[in-house]
């Protein structure tokens, strides 16, 4: 009897809400040792284009949505990540990780949704400000979204780095555009299944599989690009740097080789992908009065 060929899964990419296929027609065979365990899309420059114009298309909807709005949603994912831990977890597995570490990984990246989930209703609070100034205003500062954000995810972790960069990107109002990890790149399409069934609307998070040294130049040039994250170990740095400078976009940089550790929880983590709005507004004076409204 004739050995049975697996049919392996093709993982598309995930841009605007829906999961095409890679315009180049290219992908590559991840393999377990010499085993093959699936088809991993090769996205090419125009996908990367596509996935930009779908985040900026919207960004004003998520912008404009309430920070509680946000908060339930990411929560949502929360709840539907739970619900699909043995898939993570087998997938973990299938790359390469013992069945404890996977364990672990998907439990704390859920966990870590939760984390950042609570602050989107807080963060203001935390960073906004009164300030004193020596006119009859108030002047008052709070932060807002920056727009699109280039992730180009950590290279050594499936699914915990992956949201531990992501989710402060998009809990603040922003979206991103994400360039996965090239050696487990299975997690970050599975989450987008969840992102696309748990009311994140279309082009909030667009995740790209494929070669990095063949997108991060072509992120970090987009003239449509607000700011790059940078979660990769320092690989890229000098080139994100050279190219970034077009329109000088922010760039935030995180060298870590470990995303276990609490470390990572701290709302500084969304301020920086925020920006700081002053407004000023007159008082009225009476004369005469000595009172202000």
């Amino acid at each position: 009897m004739a050995t049975r060929i697996d049919v392996l899964k093709t993982y598309k990419i995930f841009i605007g809400g829906k999961f095409p296929r890679t315009e180049s027609g290219r992908f590559y065979q991840l393999k377990n040792g010499k085993t093959p365990i699936a088809n991993v899309c090769l996205s090419s420059r125009k996908d990367l284009r596509n996935a930009v114009v779908a985040a900026r298309g919207a960004f004003e909807k998520w912008a404009g949505a309430t920070a509680y709005n946000r908060s339930q949603i990411l929560y949502r994912m929360a709840e539907m990540m739970e619900g699909r831990k043995e898939q993570f977890t087998a997938e973990l597995m299938s790359q390469g990780m013992e069945k404890n570490k996977a364990n672990q990984e998907v439990m704390k990246s859920i966990d870590r949704v939760i984390y950042f989930a609570g602050w989107s209703d807080k963060i203001n609070q935390v960073f906004g400000s009164v300030n004193p100034v020596a006119t009859s205003h108030f002047n008052f500062s709070s932060l807002e979204p920056m727009g699109v954000v280039g992730l180009i995810a950590p290279e050594n972790t499936g699914l915990l780095g992956l949201v531990s960069t992501l989710c402060p990107i998009i809990i603040s109002g922003n979206c991103g555009v994400v360039l996965a990890s090239e050696k487990y790149p299975l997690s970050s399409i599975t989450l987008a299944e969840v992102i696309a069934t748990s009311d994140v609307p279309g082009g909030v998070v667009n995740i790209l599989t494929g070669k990095k040294d063949e997108l991060v130049s072509h992120l970090a040039k987009h003239m449509d690009v607000n700011a790059i994250y940078l979660a990769s170990n320092g690989e890229f740095k000098k080139q994100i740097q050279e190219d970034a400078i077009q329109n000088l976009k922010r760039i935030i940089i995180r060298d870590n080789d470990s995303w276990d550790d609490e470390d990572h929880e701290h709302p500084y983590a969304i301020a920086d992908f925020m920006e700081t709005k002053t407004t000023w507004h007159p008082i009225e004076i009476i004369s005469g009065s000595g009172s202000g409204y």
